[in-house]
This record gives structure tokens, sequence and C-alpha cells, in this order.
């Protein structure tokens, strides 16, 4: 029993930390040296980061925030699984949910920036992606066909996280995973962190000005 608590300890600080970096502002210093947050918009986000710096930049900022959570849902699983030889609730799956959550939680309220951070969409996707690709790809699938039908990114992502949990527990259902129920619990974890970042844009679409999706537009959320 301590071993198991001392692993979700580990996972939890370990992946709430990895989380917690911005990468906006470590990519920006790294290649150039300067703080992001005192240029531009001053946002450290992605779109702060291309309109000052520039593709290359920005291109590794982006590939950095879609790294985090694989990361940490690897290295966890490595080591609690593998190194350690500890299994929850007999399912390997169960560890990659609580490091999906920790990071999604320290991108959302990191730590060294005032608990102020992003959303965390296309981390999620690709954290999930990390957890069990069957159930992130019914997902967005989900969040592609209603942004396709309403041009609403932000209804898209409303719609696949409210569609996450069922998914989990119908895909693990048939694959006879006797933890679905658990695993489902988690999977609502992440639909309401995602919703609940997801407010201000609850309240334009109920009032009806949200912006909808536009490929003239350079006008970008970060």
């Amino acid at each position: 029993m301590t071993t198991k608590i001392l692993c979700l300890v580990f996972t939890a600080v370990f992946c709430y930390l990895l989380g917690s970096v911005n990468s906006a502002i470590t990519v920006c210093k790294l290649l150039k040296g300067k703080d992001i947050r005192e240029y531009g918009s001053n946002n450290a986000g992605l779109t702060n980061v291309l309109r000052v710096f520039g593709k290359g930049p920005a291109l590794a900022t982006l590939l950095c925030d879609l790294a985090k959570g694989v990361v940490g849902v690897v290295i966890c699983r490595i080591i609690v699984t593998r190194v350690v030889g500890v299994v929850f609730f007999d399912d390997k799956l169960f560890i990659g949910y609580v490091a999906g959550v920790f990071v999604m939680l320290g991108h959302i309220f990191p730590v060294f920036y005032g608990f102020h951070g992003g959303k965390g969409v296309l981390l999620t996707a690709t954290t999930l992606l990390a957890i069990d690709p069957i159930t992130c790809v019914l997902a967005v699938s989900v969040f592609a066909l209603v942004v396709a039908l309403t041009k609403y990114v932000s209804l898209g992502s409303i719609c696949a996280a409210i569609s996450y949990p069922i998914f989990t527990f119908v895909t693990q259902l048939l694959r006879d995973n006797d933890n679905r129920l658990i695993n489902a619990g988690m999977a609502l974890i992440f639909a309401c962190l995602i919703i609940y970042m997801h407010r201000p844009n609850i309240q334009r679409l109920i009032a009806g000005n949200e912006n909808k999706l536009s490929f003239g537009s350079k006008k970008k959320e970060d």
C-alpha cells in the first residue's frame, strides 16, 4: 500500500510540475534569450510568440506544449508500471489517466506563473492520445464534426469533452476492461476541466456573440 501511495504522489507531483512549465517562456528564453512577456501583447502564449519571434519559435512552442502530456504519461507508465511494478486496479491504463490529469492541472494552473495558464485543449488531445488512442480519436472526431457544422471551435471543444467520458466507458466495456467505470470517472475530470476553462465561451455562445472560425481572419485567441 505504501508503495502505491508513493507512486501516486510521484506521478502527481512530477506531472503537475511538468505541466506548469510554460513552453512559450521557456522556448523564447532558450532560442532568443528574451522574455516573451515583455513583447507584443505580453501574453505568454503561442499566438504572441508567432507574432513577435516568427514561425520557428512558435512551432517549437507548439511542439513542447503538445509533448508535455505524452512525456508525463509515458515516463510515469515506465517508472510506476515497469520499474516499480505497480499496477492499480489490475489496469495499466489507470496511471496514465492520473498522469494526464495532473499535467493538465499544471498547464491550466501553473505554480510557476501565478496559477494562470492556458485552456489546455491541444495538450489534452495529445495526452489522451497517449493514454487511450481509440477514445481520443473518437472525441477528436466529435470536435471536427461540430466545428465543421457550426464553425465554433469552442463548441467543438466542449462537445468533445462531454463525449470523452462516454466513449471511454463504452469502448472499454467493449474491450472487457473491468476498470472502465473508474477510467470513465478520470476522463470526466478532463471533461470538467475543459468545460470550466471555456466558461467565457459558453457565456458568449448563449449570448450569440461567440466568434466563428474564419480562415480569412488573423485574429486568434491564445
